[in-house]
This record gives structure tokens, C-alpha cells and sequence, in this order.
């Protein structure tokens, strides 16, 4: 009796795609008075565009910040002050970007910061010229912002309806929001500006940008 040969064909190996990891966030905690958080601004989307992260931009009032945690600006020692002018330019050059010292520095930014928060609550698709408006207008023409009427102007040529913006930034829950977004910032263990999360990474200063981008690239 011939015995029959059974064949068993062996099972096609499947290939498992890996699943896409979600893009990272760099959570950008600023304030318009800062000159190393303009420094950052100019370089954060680039980092952001290379890493394939989204960048959250944060407003807070640094002034607020300071009252908080009992940090005060480089520029009241006037060593560290004139050391970080020559320091700031470096970077400008090195990063390609335009910088030029306020002279009306420090200027309040609390209206600034106001009108920031209040685009993104009511205005999102207008918070980022806003925000590229003002920081070119501080730290790149500059001029004083500090004075209404200049600040008026710098918007009307941007293209925004300026008394409608001011107004925004007298609206009780936009102080409010604010109030409680700088909360929040300190609460987090912000002390100044600029700071980057990238996860629960805190990354301070505009010279720890290599940090952020090696963060950001990281599976």
C-alpha cells in the first residue's frame, strides 16, 4: 500500500508596520519684553518644521512670574547686563536674525500679553502674525510699545483692527485668563523666560535651544 506524502505549506510571514508615534509639542512660554525669547521665537518653528513637533506657543507676564518665585531681570546687575547685550548679539548673528537693543527697555507688557492671550481665546487664526508683529516691532525695528499711540500704529500697518484689540485686552476674563495662565506657568516650575516643555522636560534660556530640538526628535 504506497503511503501518501501530506504537504503542510507553511503560513506567509506577515510584515507589522510599526504604528506612528504622535509628534511631540514644545510648549513655548513667553513674554513680548524679553529679548532671549524673541531670540528663541526666531528659531523655535524652524525646530519645530525639522522635528515634525508642534509648537504651543504660552503667553505669561514675566513680571508676574518674577513676583512669584523671587527672580528678577539680568539687566539689574550691570555686569550681567552689559556681558548679555554683546551676548545677545553673538546669537543674532549666529542665527541670522535681525536684533537691534529697545532703548525704551523695559517696557509694560502687560497690554501685550493681554491681547496675546485674547487672540487665542477669540482670534486663534490671527495669534501668530500677532505675535510676529510684536516681537519684530520690540526687538527688530524697535520701537517703543510701551507708548499707545506707537502700538496702535505697529497693528493698523500689520493689518489688525487696533482699537478693536486694545479693547480686547480690557475684556475681565482675558485679564482673568492671564492672571491664571501665569499661575500656571509658575506652578509648573517656570521662573523666567524664555521656557520650553518638551514632554515634562523643562528647558530654560534661548542657548538650551539644542536641548529642545534633540527632545523633540526623540522616539
Amino acid at each position: 500500500m504506497r503511503s501518501r506524502r501530506l504537504t503542510i505549506a507553511a503560513n506567509p510571514t506577515h510584515t507589522v508596520s510599526a504604528m506612528p508615534q504622535p509628534a511631540k509639542t514644545i510648549e513655548f512660554y513667553f513674554d513680548f519684553g524679553s529679548p532671549t525669547t524673541y531670540l528663541a521665537h526666531t528659531q523655535l518653528p524652524g525646530i519645530a518644521a525639522d522635528t515634525g513637533a508642534q509648537l504651543d506657543y504660552k503667553p505669561m507676564l514675566l513680571g508676574g512670574v518674577f513676583k512669584a518665585t523671587g527672580n528678577q531681570s539680568p539687566v539689574t546687575l550691570p555686569a550681567k547686563a552689559r556681558w548679555m547685550l554683546h551676548d545677545l548679539e553673538r546669537h543674532a548673528r549666529r542665527y541670522g536674525v535681525p536684533y537691534v537693543h529697545n532703548p525704551h527697555f523695559p517696557i509694560n507688557t502687560l497690554p501685550l500679553m493681554r491681547a496675546a492671550i485674547g487672540l487665542q481665546m477669540h482670534q486663534p487664526e490671527s495669534f501668530q502674525r500677532y505675535v510676529d508683529t510684536v516681537f519684530h516691532a520690540m526687538w527688530a525695528e524697535p520701537v517703543n510699545l510701551g507708548d499707545a499711540g506707537v502700538l496702535a500704529r505697529v497693528l493698523t500697518d500689520a493689518g489688525f483692527d487696533a482699537p478693536a484689540l486694545l479693547a480686547l485686552t480690557a475684556q475681565p476674563e482675558v485679564k482673568a485668563a492671564l492672571i491664571a495662565a501665569t499661575d500656571a506657568a509658575v506652578a509648573r516650575g517656570v521662573f523666567g523666560a524664555p521656557t520650553m516643555f518638551v514632554d515634562d522636560q523643562m528647558h530654560f534660556g534661548q542657548d538650551r535651544l539644542d536641548f529642545v530640538r534633540e527632545a523633540a526628535a526623540a522616539a
